[in-house]
C-alpha cells in the first residue's frame, strides 16, 4: 500500500518539482558560468539541486568521514557507481568543490548537458586516441589549478549492485600530480533506482556515503598507481553492504 502511495506522490508532487528544479539549476549554472566565476556557479547551484532532489523524494541520507578531508587540499575522489542517485548524493553531500569526469554522452542531456559544458565538467571520450588525450589533458589542468576531481573508475553504473573492474586513468593522474586519492563508498543508490529499472519508479531506501581516509602517494610510477588502485578498491569494497560485496563483471565496462 505504501509503495503505491509513494508512487502517486512521485507522479503528482516529486517529479514536477524535480523537473522545475533541474531546469532552473541548469539555467542558473549556465548563465552564472557565462558571466564569470565558474568555480562558484558550477558547484553551489548543483549542490543545492542534489540536496533538494533527495529531500523532495524523502530519501534519508547518512554521511561518514568528512573529518578525513583537509581544507584547501585537492583530491582525486574515486567511488563505486551504484546508480543515477550517486550524482545527487555526491553533489549534495560531499561538501567539497570539484569537477566530474563523466561520459561524453551526457553532453546531449537537455539543459543538464549544456550546464555541464559551461561549468567545465570533464567529458570522457574514448572514441579515438586524440579524444582520450584531450580528456586527460583537461583533467590534468583542472587538478593542477587546485580543484578536486570525482571519478567513477568502473566507467559505468553497475547492473547488479556489485563492483566491477577499475580503470587506471584517475590513479595515473593522481600519481603524475602526486595528489591523494580518496575512496568513496556509496550504498543504497542501486536500491533506489537500479540501472535495470525501465519504468524509473523510485524506491524508498536510505542512502549512505562513506568518505574514507586519503591515500597519499608513497612513490611515483607504475607501482604507486597499482597500489593506490588496489587499496582504493579494497577500501570501497570494505564498506559496501554485505549482499553487494564481491566482484561481478560489468558487461559494458
Amino acid at each position: 500500500m505504501l509503495r503505491y502511495i509513494y508512487r502517486i506522490y512521485q507522479i503528482f508532487i516529486a517529479f514536477p518539482i524535480i523537473i522545475v528544479l533541474t531546469i532552473l539549476t541548469s539555467l542558473t549554472t549556465s548563465i552564472g558560468c557565462l558571466i564569470g566565476n565558474g568555480h562558484f556557479w558550477g558547484y553551489y547551484p548543483p549542490k543545492l539541486w542534489g540536496m533538494a532532489i533527495l529531500k523532495v523524494l524523502l530519501l534519508p541520507v547518512h554521511i561518514e568521514g568528512r573529518e578525513n578531508l583537509k581544507k584547501g587540499q585537492s583530491y582525486v575522489f574515486v567511488s563505486n557507481h551504484q546508480g543515477a542517485f550517486d550524482i545527487f548524493l555526491i553533489f549534495g553531500h560531499l561538501e567539497r568543490n570539484f569537477k566530474w569526469m563523466m561520459k561524453h554522452q551526457l553532453r546531449k542531456v537537455p539543459f543538464v548537458g549544456f550546464a555541464c559544458k559551461m561549468s567545465h565538467q570533464i567529458f570522457v571520450d574514448r572514441r579515438s586516441p586524440s579524444k582520450v588525450k584531450s580528456t586527460i589533458d583537461k583533467a590534468r589542468k583542472t587538478l593542477s589549478g587546485g580543484m578536486s576531481l570525482v571519478v567513477f573508475p568502473e566507467g559505468s553504473r553497475t547492473f547488479c549492485g556489485h563492483m566491477g573492474v577499475f580503470r587506471r586513468g584517475a590513479f595515473m593522474l593522481a600519481d603524475e600530480l602526486q595528489l591523494p586519492v580518496v575512496p568513496l563508498t556509496i550504498n543504497g543508490s542501486f536500491d533506489v533506482l537500479p540501472r535495470t529499472n525501465k519504468w524509473l519508479w523510485i524506491k524508498w531506501h536510505h542512502l549512505s556515503l562513506t568518505i574514507h581516509k586519503p591515500l597519499y602517494p608513497q612513490s611515483q610510477g607504475h607501482e604507486n598507481i597499482s597500489q593506490m588502485m588496489k587499496q582504493s578498491y579494497n577500501d570501497i569494497m570494505s564498506d559496501i553492504e554485505e549482499r553487494y560485496k564481491g566482484f561481478v563483471e560489468n558487461p559494458d565496462q
